[in-house]
């Protein structure tokens, strides 16, 4: 089974790769200029002389991230901004290590699929459609889940142990809106975060007070 995961991880990779964007498409790669500005279409190209290898490899994913925190959860990231080589080629991906009890919170994604395997341990893991459908399932090692894009959806490790999975996205650099934290680590209102989810006052500040909202 070892050895059939980095396997079936590459293959993985390889579907999961969307079209090149725009920059790359009349270039064989666009290795990205860090000292020029971030665009929504990417970094500008380092000069073709100045590219290297290193710039297409990463190394860091053997291992584990830190998860001393609430969500009992960490990333180490493979985006744009940690791997030049990524630049204009529509995808990347992260290692997530999970605490017994970890989780990744309900959240979406505006502009990036994800796809996520299980290396180790088992998750649940779900999404939620627009009609409020659920979409649920525990995973275990060798188990993937495509999560389409734009919809809630959420990991969560039940069991007595750890966790590791990957996850791909078709976005160089995706974004991240966790509900949880756009509700109660935002100044909103307390009074108008009660009035847009039914949710008490006092449990609302409860919330705030732990994520660091405010207002």
């Amino acid at each position: 089974m070892k050895i059939l995961i980095p396997i079936i991880f590459f293959i993985f990779c390889l579907l999961f790769s969307s079209s090149s964007s725009s920059q790359t498409s009349m270039f064989e790669f666009c290795v990205a200029n860090y000292t020029a500005p971030y665009s929504p279409e990417g970094y500008s190209c380092k000069s073709p002389e100045k590219v290297t290898i290193d710039d297409f490899v990463f190394s860091g994913l053997n291992l584990p991230s830190n998860t001393n925190n609430l969500a009992k959860t960490g990333f180490r990231t493979v985006f744009v901004s940690d791997l030049a080589g990524l630049n204009g080629q529509g995808l990347s991906l992260a290692r997530v290590d999970y605490k017994a009890g970890g989780v990744v919170p309900i959240h979406t994604h505006a502009g990036a699929s994800e796809t996520l395997l299980v290396l180790e341990g088992n998750l649940t893991v779900g999404f939620i459609s627009s009609d409020n459908t659920v979409f649920l399932k525990t995973l275990n090692p060798g188990d993937g889940i495509v999560f389409p894009q734009g919809l809630l959806h959420f990991h969560v490790n039940q069991g007595n142990a750890s966790a590791v999975a990957i996850v791909n996205y078709n976005s160089p650099n995706p974004t991240f809106q966790y509900v949880a934290l756009s509700l109660f680590s935002s100044d909103l209102a307390s009074r108008l975060v009660t009035a847009i989810t039914f949710i008490n006052p006092s449990e609302v500040r409860r919330l705030k007070a732990l994520l660091g909202g405010s207002g």
